[in-house]
Formats: structure tokens, sequence, C-alpha cells
């Protein structure tokens, strides 16, 4: 497309990240109209993308990873945070680590938005999942196997879910050793069927004619014309964003901004939140995977051992497990998350450490505090409102507490290391809450900065934006509230059911 030129498509759909592929291949098998589906980045036909343990390079690269940064957070002593988005086609699950949860069933009854409880999503999850067929791992480190010990009363080969206390190794996107992300498992296929693919094409704005969105213009000059609408999915930061830059939003804000207002609406941006977490690091030899004479032998062999075989140390995801418990150790429906990593990472701000370790989280599955995405003077602003409520700070304290306990008693056997950091430099639970403070981040799951839901939500029921026709909504952005766990699984359902809903209402129209 040369910058001059204008094309014309039934659809756009913004964004080719794990709810566009989705929302492309639903609008295709409806033969709801010609789509095109726009990309601000590159292929992911790149070996990096499809290694699993490649995504220690691909997420903060500069070409893959939108890099966003947080504002200054209160609660955190002014620490910024990192917000990585996958910036390919993929999306954020072309660098995430594949994992695999749908979350609790009453997190979606607890949205209180029409057409989107638990019972009208199951059958969508069930769908995609036929599509993608994630799967146990296939060969976890043998520190991942023992996890499922963590908890009490589990088989082994049982699947931690956040419905109870449970632990083990999780289901991911992968065939043979190789991610497998919406890209392959939606994206691809509709393209045989006709939807096209315009990559490395950043959006600037979106135009309206009249109260309608019918065209969308690209950093460079080229524009597209939407005859029955426009879908953004370009995730909990950039559909927002794209919204902002295009006048749509608070209406003081965009003018304090210096932006012209073609929509007010007051929540676009707003309701922003993410899953807070603060992790543990053990270290010790024979544990975990890491940079280690002893196992120099296994880092030599391994891109051969993934080329050939789809196993070894580059077929891991580094998130292999995961347990979620209930903080209080009462036995309660789980509150807390935790990611198992059998790697040691670093804890100082190094790429590297050497050694051999495991690595374990605790993270709040459903937060309180809420912070807010907004355009400033100087560009984007992007608050997570991290531990700003109070709640947040003394269940955080009190997981971590309980997952430092879990992991002390853990049976790892001979493999079993003694806690490298914090260690001894936290004894209590009051210097636990100053740790979590210093240390808190994220488990890069932002949502919610384009609520769906009635009265006041930006978005309605129906995916559509407020107060604008021709414009809908498909990504993690239109959560009321984050889900339990991990988030790629939903944001594919809110994919797959967007296609059905918005091909039912653009003939209705």
């Amino acid at each position: 497309m040369s910058s001059a030129h204008v094309s014309s498509f039934d659809f756009v759909v913004i964004g080719a990240g794990s709810a566009g592929c989705a929302v492309a291949a639903g609008l295709a098998a409806r033969d709801a109209g010609s789509v095109l589906v726009v990309e601000a980045g590159p292929s992911d036909r790149w070996p990096l993308v499809r290694m699993p343990f490649g995504l220690v390079w691909t997420m903060g690269s500069k070409r893959r990873d939108w890099r966003y940064r947080s504002a200054p957070q209160s609660a955190l002593g002014g620490r910024q945070i990192a917000i990585p988005r996958g910036r390919m086609l993929g999306g954020s699950g072309s660098i995430n680590s594949m994992v695999w949860f749908r979350g609790r069933a009453d997190d979606f009854d607890n949205w209180q938005v029409p057409g989107w409880s638990w019972a009208d999503v199951a059958p969508a999850f069930d769908a995609v999942e036929a599509h993608l067929r994630p799967a146990r791992l296939a060969t976890p480190h043998a520190l991942t196997e023992a996890l499922s010990g963590l908890t009490g009363g589990n088989d082994p080969e049982a699947l931690p879910t956040p419905e109870r206390e449970s632990a083990g190794v999780c289901r991911f996107n992968l065939h043979d050793g190789r991610r497998w992300s919406a890209a392959d498992a939606f994206l691809r296929p509709a393209m045989a069927r006709g939807v096209q693919v315009l990559q490395n094409h950043a959006v600037e704005k979106l135009h309206m004619t009249g109260d309608r969105i019918d065209r969308v213009s690209f950093v460079g000059g080229a524009e597209v014309r939407a005859r029955k609408g426009v879908i953004l999915s370009a995730g909990a930061i950039g559909s927002p964003e794209i919204l902002l830059a295009s006048g749509v939003g608070p209406a003081e804000d965009l003018r304090a901004a210096g932006r012209d207002v073609i929509a007010d609406l007051p929540g676009v941006g707003a309701n922003l939140h993410d899953h807070p977490g603060c992790g543990l690091h053990f270290m010790g030899a024979g544990s975990g995977y890491g940079l280690d004479a002893s196992l120099a032998l296994d880092w030599m062999a391994a891109p051969f051992d993934w080329l050939l075989r789809g196993k070894g140390v580059f077929a891991s995801p580094t998130v292999e497990g995961a347990a979620f418990f209930d903080a209080s150790g009462q036995g309660g429906t789980p509150d807390i998350q935790s990611h198992f990593i059998p790697f040691l990472l670093d804890w100082e701000g190094r790429r590297t450490r050497l050694g051999r370790g495991y690595f374990a989280d605790a993270v709040v599955c459903r937060p309180q505090s809420r912070g807010a995405l907004k355009l400033g003077r100087n560009g984007l602003e992007i608050d997570l409102g991290l531990l700003t409520n109070e709640a947040d700070l003394d269940l955080l304290t009190r997981g971590w507490m309980r997952l430092r306990a879990l992991m002390r008693d853990a049976d790892f056997g001979d493999m079993k290391a003694p806690e490298a950091y914090p260690a001894a430099a936290v004894k209590d639970e009051e210097q636990a809450r100053a740790h979590i403070l210093a240390h808190c981040g994220t488990a890069y799951h932002p949502v919610g900065t384009l609520r769906m839901g009635e009265g006041d939500a930006p978005v309605t029921p129906r995916l559509a934006l407020r107060g604008v026709r021709g414009l809908w909504v498909a990504d993690a952005s239109v959560m009321p509230a984050v889900t339990s766990a991990n988030t790629n699984a939903p944001s594919m359902m809110i994919g797959h059911r967007a296609a059905e809903i918005i091909a039912a209402d653009s003939a209705a129209a």
C-alpha cells in the first residue's frame, strides 16, 4: 500500500493479537464481508518467536515489543513499571509464556454484563480451544512436576485451576515444542479464506463522517476505508491510545493535551488495572536450570534438541507451573496465583546470574486498585495504580508470606534450594510489606481501559463504542475486571464472541 493509496474493506481490524486474530477468523467464517487486519509490527515468522524459551529475548526487543512504561507509581515510591506488549502477528501472544487459563467461572458472572456470564462464555472457550488445542507441557523440569505437592490433595497429573487450591504443570499454546499463537490457530486459516493482512503499519488516528467511524489513517500517510466498521483489537493500552489520539475520550483531558474532541467519552482510558505480584528467588546446586558448568552440555545441545525433537531447555516457556491458594491458609477459594519458573533469575537488575535455581511469585487474583491511561502534553501516560488500594497490599503481603512457607515446606527432594532473595533480609510481615512496595511488579495482564457494560461504561455489552457508530472493541480492554489468572485465553474468547456479535449487528444495521 503506497502512502497515497486508499483501499476499502467491509471491516478493518486494528491489531493482529490474540483477540484480533480470532475476530478476523470469525468474520471470515461467517462470510460477513471483506476483512483487513492491520498490524503495527512485523511477522512472527522468526525462530525466537517459535521457540518457547525465545521470549527471554523477544520480550523487551525494540522491534517486537511496544516496551511501554508506566507513569511513576504513587504507592511504590515513584517507581516506573515495565509494560511489555507484543508488536507483531500474534501480538502479546507471540512474546508471552503461553500459559492457558480460562479464569474462574464466577469471574464472568461477577462482571454482571448481559450476555457475558459464565454460561454465555463457556461455549466460546470450548470453540477457541477446539482450534488452539492447548495441552499440558510435554517436557517440564522435574521441579515443576514436583510442584503438585505444594498444596494438599492434588493429583500430580491434574492441571492447576483457580477454582480451588491446586498446583502443578500448566497447559500451554504449544505444538511439538513450538509456540502456537492466535496467528497460527486463527489468522493464517482466515487468510486462506480471503482475509488480508497489512503488517508494519501503525495507526495514526481514526476518522469520522457524521457520527460514524469510516476511515483509518496510518503513520506515513496511507489510509483505508471501512464500509461496515472498524474493530479495535490493539489491547488494553493500544486501543484506548488510538481512540485518544483520534479525539475520542474525556473532553477535558483531550483539550488539555491539545487535541480536538470528536466524541466526549469520559470512560476511555479509565479502570486500568493488572495483577500485582512479587517474587521469591531460590538458588542451589542441582536444582533448576541456570548458567552453570554442570549444565554446559545441556545448553550446548539445546538448539539441536529443540530443532530436531521439540524438547530440551529451549522448549521451556520459562513459566512451567502454577499454584492457586488462599492467602489466609484456611483452604478457602484461592485469592493468590503463583507462577513457577524452574530457572535461576537475577534479582539485582542484571540480565543473567551464574548458578542454578528457581523462582515463584505471589500475584493477587482480583486486585481492587485502579489506574488510568490518558494523553498528556508529552505523550501517553499509563498509571497502573498498583497497590493504591490498601486491601491489595494487605492481601499480597499475606499471600507472599504463605507462598514463602509453602516453598519452604515443598518436597523437591535433592533439587530443593535455599531462598536466595530476599532471604534473611525479610523476617516478618512488616518487613515483607516494605519489600513488596520496593519490588512489586505485575504479571503483564493489563485490562479494563474500555470496559463494557451498561450505564456509563464506554463500551456496550454488544462491544460497540458508545457515542459513535461503526466502531467495536474486542480485546482485554473491555474486561470490567481482570480474570483470576492469565488473560490470554479470555482475550481469545472475547475475540471469538466479538465476531459473532459484530457479524449479526452489522448485518442488521
